[in-house]
C-alpha cells in the first residue's frame, strides 16, 4: 500500500469536490484503500498529518471497521496500541475549550471509535476504564465535557442499542458492571451540577444524566437531592430548561414497583415542578396562541411540558388519585 497522506488528502478532496471522471476515479481509489487489510496501519498518520477533515473521518471509518471485524484476531500489543492512541488523541483534541469547539465533529467520531473499543475490551481487559475517565474529568473542564459525551454514548450502546449489536450475555455483563460502578459516575455528575458554571459542561452533564435515568437504581433518583437540584438550579434557566424537563419527564415515567415506595416523592416532584413551571408559563396564558407566536425553543418547552404530564399520568394512575385529593 504505497500511498502518502498528501496523496490520500488529494484523493478524498477529489471525491468530495470533484466532478465527473475525476470523482469516479477518486471513489474507486478510496474503495480500494478501504478494502486494503493494512489500511488501518496508516490511521495514526492520517489523524496527525491529514489537512482535509474528510480524510481524517475516512481514517476513523477504516479503524472502526477493524475494531468491529478483526479485533479478536489482532495481536494484543496492537489492540493495546490502538486503544492508547485513541485515548491520547481524544485527550489531546479535548484539552482546551478552543480545541473542543474546533475539533467537535472529529471528537464525536473519535468518541464512537472509543466506545467500539470498549465494547470489545471492557471490563475484562480494561477494568479501570470508569476510574480512568472520572480521574481525567478532574484535569480539565473541557476534557470533563467530552468525557460526559463518552459516558452518554456508552450508556446508549449498553442500554438502548445493545440488542442489535451484542450477545445477550455480553449485554447483561456490561449492564451489571455499569450499574456496579455507577456510584462514582453519579458523584461526578453531582459535582458538576452543584459547582460548575460553564454552560456547555452543565448541558453535557444534563444530557448524559438523561440517558442514565431509565436504568440506574431508583435510590439514586429518589433518595438523593438530584430531583431538587434539577428543579431549583436548572428548570427556570432558558439554556437548560428543555433538557432539564426531559430529565424530569424520564423520572416521572419510571416504573417504581408494586409497593409504591416512592409515590410520596413522585407527588412532591410533580407538584413542585408544576409550581416552578407556573413561573415560566403563567396559568392564565393561552397556550395555543402563545405556542404559535413562540420561538422554536419555547415551542419545544411547551411540547416537553405536555410530554411530562402525559408520561407521568400514563404510568402513575394511583398517584393521580393522590393529586386529586391534594
Amino acid at each position: 500500500m504505497a500511498v502518502t497522506i498528501e496523496e490520500l488528502d488529494a484523493t478524498v478532496r477529489a471525491f468530495y469536490e470533484g466532478r465527473g471522471e475525476s470523482q469516479k476515479a477518486a471513489q474507486a481509489a478510496l474503495n480500494q484503500f478501504k478494502e486494503d487489510p493494512d489500511a488501518w496501519l496508516l490511521v495514526d498518520k492520517i489523524l496527525q498529518d491529514a489537512t482535509y477533515p474528510q480524510t481524517k473521518y475516512l481514517g476513523l471509518q477504516v479503524l472502526d471497521n477493524v475494531i468491529l471485524t478483526r479485533w479478536k484476531v489482532l495481536p494484543k500489543e496492537q489492540c493495546q496500541g490502538i486503544r492508547n492512541f485513541v485515548v491520547n488523541f481524544i485527550i489531546q483534541s479535548s484539552s482546551s475549550d478552543e480545541s473542543l469547539k474546533t475539533q467537535r465533529t472529529l471528537l464525536n467520531k473519535l468518541n464512537l471509535v472509543l466506545v467500539s473499543i470498549l465494547k470489545q475490551e471492557w471490563p475484562h481487559n480494561w477494568p479501570t476504564f470508569i476510574n480512568e475517565i472520572i480521574s481525567a474529568c478532574h484535569t480539565s473542564l473541557s476534557i470533563c465535557e467530552n468525557n460526559m459525551a463518552i459516558l452518554r454514548l456508552l450508556s446508549e450502546e449498553v442500554f438502548d442499542f445493545s440488542a442489535d449489536q451484542m450477545t445477550s450475555a455480553k449485554t447483561k455483563n456490561l449492564k451489571t458492571v455499569m450499574c456496579a460502578e455507577f456510584s462514582s459516575i453519579f458523584q461526578l455528575c453531582n459535582e458538576v451540577l452543584n459547582s460548575a458554571t460553564q454552560p456547555s459542561l452543565i448541558k453535557a452533564t444534563l444530557e448524559t444524566l438523561l440517558r442514565f435515568f431509565n436504568w440506574i437504581p431508583l435510590g439514586y433518583i429518589f433518595e438523593t437531592p438530584i430531583i431538587d437540584t434539577l428543579r431549583t438550579r436548572f428548570l427556570e434557566m432558558p439554556e437548560f430548561r428543555n433538557v432539564t424537563l426531559k430529565c424530569l419527564t424520564e423520572i416521572g415515567g419510571l416504573q417504581t414497583g408494586q409497593n409504591n415506595a416512592y409515590d410520596e416523592k413522585l407527588v412532591q416532584m410533580f407538584t413542585e415542578v408544576l409550581t416552578t413551571i407556573s413561573k415560566i408559563i403563567p396559568l392564565s396564558l393561552d397556550l395555543k396562541t402563545t405556542y404559535n407566536s413562540s420561538n422554536s425553543k419555547d415551542q419545544e418547552f411547551i411540547q416537553n411540558l405536555a410530554l411530562f404530564l402525559t408520561n407521568f399520568f400514563g404510568v402513575h394512575l394511583n398517584v393521580r388519585l393522590s393529586l386529586i385529593q391534594i
